[in-house]
């Protein structure tokens, strides 16, 4: 299937509670999903891109363990953003699950 609709809206997830950077949202993503979302660098970066253009997120240079990093952090918009399209999510998923008969 493909997820990379629903990409923006885990990424903003991700960042509800601290910044991180790219590979640990990603890592989160996938072992929330228990494997079954593994977004690759190919995918989740322009995502990332994109949500910072959009000022959703906003990105900042850190170190970790000695390595240059860039670090990624919600916004105001961006929250406003997820509250929203969680809601959507849950609406569409509500909806699905009875046509597939097993609400």
């Amino acid at each position: 299937m493909n997820f990379k609709g629903t990409l923006p809206t885990l990424i903003l997830e991700a960042l509800l509670h601290e910044p991180d950077h790219g590979y640990r949202i990603a890592q989160r993503i996938k072992e929330r999903s228990k494997g079954v979302l593994d977004f690759k660098e190919g995918t989740l970066y322009p995502a990332l891109h994109k949500l910072e253009n959009e000022g959703l997120i906003e990105s900042y240079e850190g170190v970790e363990k000695g390595r240059p990093r860039r670090y990624y952090r919600i916004t105001r918009d961006g929250r406003k953003t997820f509250t929203k399209d969680r809601a959507e999510w849950r609406e569409l998923s509500r909806a699905v699950t009875v046509i597939l008969g097993e609400g």
